[in-house]
């Protein structure tokens, strides 16, 4: 743990507060403790931003503004180039360190970092790629065409299960785009937020750019909401439960700013009769306890044909008895601690409220008393679609069983909940497949075809519907969502016809 936490620049005592390439530290503000979820023990402490600090870090980057956004896109991706390239330089240490302060295992740890550079990669293609539509005009000798600009400063707000990727999906398209950014990471892994400043703080650094690009404070909620009721940030990009999306969308809302909300998710796979069982079984499992069941897109219900259901129930009962809890930087290791206390605890009331509701709780569930840390075992639960506790997200290694009889009763459960986020249907059948799809299908903001409802790719926007908030985030186009669209009309001519024919003489 040393090694990579000094290959890192991670002291027992941390600066929490950057105005890009400056640390700032006032000995005297409150101190944020991280623990390892692993052991429960600490790992270093980290101060938090003072209100003086935050108005530092805004200054900085709303002057670095003024010179970003008139760097040229392919230069700023240049630089977004070089982040990737330092990425990789300290893939190892820095995937360690996510591993061991927020539980998952090292090789998602990997993958995580993974997809930082991946989104580096895929943003300096970007940076060359903000295309902008012309039109024709209605009117002679006028032409008309759309440009897009720089917003501004960019608020990020992250959350503990992707500590450091999800806040690459963000900056680094806000980046290229001509924005600063000011990252708020989760006050749960502070370490895995300070040790990615500190790369990119060596790049600006290199470039001798100005300090406020990338800024970083640490905090609680009272942090957070000082950028979210901030008119100098324009747009805030907020990932974590359902009641902070709607604290920060109201409260962006109510200065008329914009938001990026990725909220809860309540993921399910349609297991049809015609499904690939044995293709099946292993995205269900990666699904439902990867990270243990911490992710915005695990499975949480499965929606099995009855024709299937006994097979389906038998066989994952069976592996979930043989899987590896523990560590999660051992190698062995397939499902690592929650959190923390409180994540243990709510997984703990959830199969109360099942039993409570009429459903059974198949297997696990159980708290491993016996291991230092926070670990249970990943739980399996026959319920009804319209249970209370079903309709909620549990952050949690929990996965739901539910019997179905057709294919439109199927997709009414699996709608049938307040969250949209990502879905799943497997099936060798090509009219389930395409009516998954349509507009009677899923309403989820992803929805897969024999594929499971996480490991999302860089490329496609990432995002959901409904309470999971709407937003889009890292590929496809949600690079717009982090500029603001100009329509432009150039009369060339030497007469000025008006729109709509309107007739207006002077």
């Amino acid at each position: 743990m040393k090694d990579f936490l000094k290959q890192l620049g991670i002291k027992n005592e941390n600066a929490g507060t950057s105005t890009g390439q400056t640390f700032l530290q006032n000995d005297e503000a409150p101190e944020i403790m991280s623990y390892t979820p692993v052991d429960g023990s600490e790992i270093a402490s980290v101060f938090e931003t003072t209100k003086d600090e935050y108005e530092e870090v805004i200054k900085a980057s709303l002057q670095a503004f003024d010179t970003w956004k008139m760097t040229p896109a392919p230069q700023r991706g240049e630089i977004v180039r070089q982040i990737g390239l330092k990425l990789r330089e300290y893939k190892e240490p820095l995937g360690k360190l996510v591993s061991y302060e927020m539980g998952k295992i090292y090789q998602e740890g990997l993958g995580e970092v993974q997809e930082m550079i991946d989104i580096c990669d895929f943003a300096v293609g970007l940076s060359r790629q903000l295309y902008g539509l012309t039109m024709h005009s209605e009117r002679p000798r006028h032409r008309m065409y759309e440009q897009w600009h720089p917003l501004g400063p960019v608020g990020i707000i992250s959350a503990f299960n992707f500590p450091v990727a999800v806040y690459s999906w963000n900056a680094m398209i806000a980046a290229v785009c001509g924005d600063t950014v000011i990252w708020k990471g989760s006050e749960k892994t502070p370490l895995c937020a300070i040790a990615v400043q500190k790369i990119i703080a060596e790049v600006l650094k290199e470039n001798d750019l100005p300090e406020g690009i990338f800024g970083l404070i640490t905090g609680t909620r009272d942090t957070g909401e000082w950028m979210t009721g901030d008119e100098r940030i324009p747009l805030i990009s907020a990932t974590g439960s359902i009641p902070m999306g709607r604290a920060v969308g109201q409260a962006v809302a109510a200065r008329l700013g914009k938001t990026i909300l990725e909220l809860g998710g309540n993921n399910a796979i349609i297991i049809s009769k015609h499904a690939d069982l044995e293709m099946t079984i292993r995205a269900v499992v990666f699904g439902a306890v990867g990270t243990a069941g911490q992710r915005c897109t695990s499975t949480r219900r499965l929606i099995i044909h009855e024709d299937v259901y006994d097979e389906i129930r038998d066989r994952l009962e069976g592996i979930y008895q043989s899987i590896n809890i523990g560590d999660p930087l051992d190698p062995d290791t397939l499902v690592g601690p929650l959190i923390d206390k409180d994540a243990v605890e709510n997984m703990q009331t959830a199969l109360k409220k099942v039993k409570e509701e009429g459903g059974s709780v198949l297997c696990g569930g159980d708290v491993l008393e016996n291991m230092e840390g926070h670990y249970v075992k990943p739980a399996i639960c026959e319920v009804e679609n319209h249970y209370e506790i079903v309709q909620h997200e549990t952050f949690a290694p929990i996965l739901y069983l539910i019997k179905y009889k057709t294919m439109d009763e199927a997709i009414g459960y699996h709608n049938g909940v307040r969250q949209g986020l990502s879905s799943s249907i497997f099936t060798l059948n090509i009219r389930e497949a395409e009516k998954f799809l349509s507009h009677i299908g899923s309403d989820c903001g992803i929805a897969n075809v024999n594929i499971g409802t996480s490991g999302a790719e860089i490329g496609g926007a990432f995002g959901g519907e409904k309470e999971t908030g709407g937003g889009r985030e890292s590929g496809s186009d949600a690079w717009k969502a982090y500029m603001r669209r100009q329509t432009n009309t150039i009369n060339w001519g030497d007469e000025l016809p008006l729109a709509q024919g309107i007739e207006f003489d002077v």
